[in-house]
C-alpha cells in the first residue's frame, strides 16, 4: 500500500478574486475536502517557494483565502486571476470548532489581518442566527483603508453587534476611532463567566485585549486564540514555528488560551 505524500501539493482553480484594499486580496479557491476555520493551506508556485495563509471563508466546493502581498510568493500570487491555478497543501492545523461556542454569548476581537482567519466563525453564526445567544465583534485596522470585509461587516451588523474602529480616522470614515481595548470595557455581558472570548491579531493587541477582557470577569478557559507563527512545512517537521515541545502548525495555529498563554516566542 502506498502512503500519500504529505508533502505534495495539488493545484486548485482561481474561481474569483475579491480585492479589499491594494495590498489584500481574497482568492476563491476550488476544494471539495473538509476544513474548518483557523486552519490554514500552504500556497506554492513552482520556482517562487510557498506560504501559510489562511483559511477565511468556507463554502460548499470552494474556500476563501485572503492573502497579504508582503513578499517574493505573495508578489507572484497576485499576478494569478479567475481560472488560473494555484498549487496548495493542506489543511493545517488544529482550526476553531463552532460547537464550543454554540448557546454562548460569543466576543470577537480582530486586529488587522486578524480577521480574516475568524471570519467562517462569524459567517457561521451569521447563518445560523439561533446558535448563539449574542455574537459581539470588535475588529480594528490602523486605517480606513486597512478596512478588511468592509461589506460582511455591515451586513453581520444587521443580526449583531459590531463595532468597527480604526487607530487615526483622518478622513471621517463612518465607523469608531481608537484602538480594540478601547471598546472592550463597554462590553455589556448577561453572564461573563459562562461568556467565550476569541482574540486574533498583532501579539501586543491580543495581550491587552486579553487583559481587558479579564478584568470584566472572562475565564481563561473561555477565550481563544490564533498564534501564527514561522508556519513552514505544515505538518511539525522542520521546527521553525516551535516553541518549547508545541508546533504551532500542528497543535496550533488555535490555542485555548489556558495553554498558548505559555506560548511565549
Amino acid at each position: 500500500m502506498t502512503k500519500n505524500n504529505e508533502y505534495l501539493p495539488f493545484s486548485s482553480e482561481i474561481l474569483d478574486v475579491i480585492k479589499h484594499t491594494d495590498f489584500e486580496y481574497t482568492f476563491r479557491m476550488r476544494f471539495d475536502g473538509e476544513s474548518k476555520p483557523g486552519q490554514f493551506f500552504e500556497v506554492s508556485l513552482p520556482k517562487y517557494g510557498e506560504a501559510p495563509i489562511s483559511i477565511s471563508g468556507i463554502d460548499e466546493g470552494v474556500i476563501d483565502l485572503t492573502i497579504r502581498k508582503v513578499g517574493k510568493v505573495t508578489d507572484e500570487v497576485f499576478e494569478h486571476y479567475i481560472g488560473d491555478h494555484l498549487f496548495m497543501r493542506g489543511p493545517y492545523g488544529n482550526g476553531f470548532d463552532v460547537d464550543n461556542y454554540k448557546g454562548k454569548e460569543l466576543v470577537v476581537i480582530a486586529g488587522g489581518t486578524g480577521l480574516s482567519p475568524v471570519r467562517g466563525v462569524i459567517e457561521y453564526f451569521w447563518r445560523h442566527p439561533d446558535e448563539v445567544q449574542r455574537l459581539t465583534l470588535i475588529c480594528g485596522c490602523r486605517t480606513p483603508q486597512d478596512i478588511l470585509f468592509y461589506e460582511d461587516q455591515k451586513r453581520w451588523n444587521e443580526t449583531h453587534d459590531v463595532t468597527l474602529t480604526v487607530d487615526i480616522n483622518t478622513c471621517g470614515f463612518d465607523c469608531e476611532e481608537g484602538m480594540v481595548t478601547k471598546h472592550i470595557p463597554l462590553l455589556e455581558m448577561r453572564d461573563v463567566s459562562k461568556a467565550m472570548a476569541i482574540v486574533v491579531g498583532p501579539p501586543l493587541m491580543m495581550k491587552f485585549s486579553i487583559i481587558e477582557l479579564e478584568k470584566l470577569g472572562f475565564v481563561e478557559e473561555n477565550i481563544w486564540v490564533s498564534y501564527e507563527r514561522k508556519m513552514c512545512c505544515g505538518i511539525g517537521k522542520c521546527g521553525h514555528c516551535r516553541i518549547l515541545d508545541t508546533y504551532i502548525c500542528v497543535d496550533g495555529p488555535v490555542f485555548n488560551y489556558v495553554e498558548g498563554k505559555h506560548l511565549i516566542d
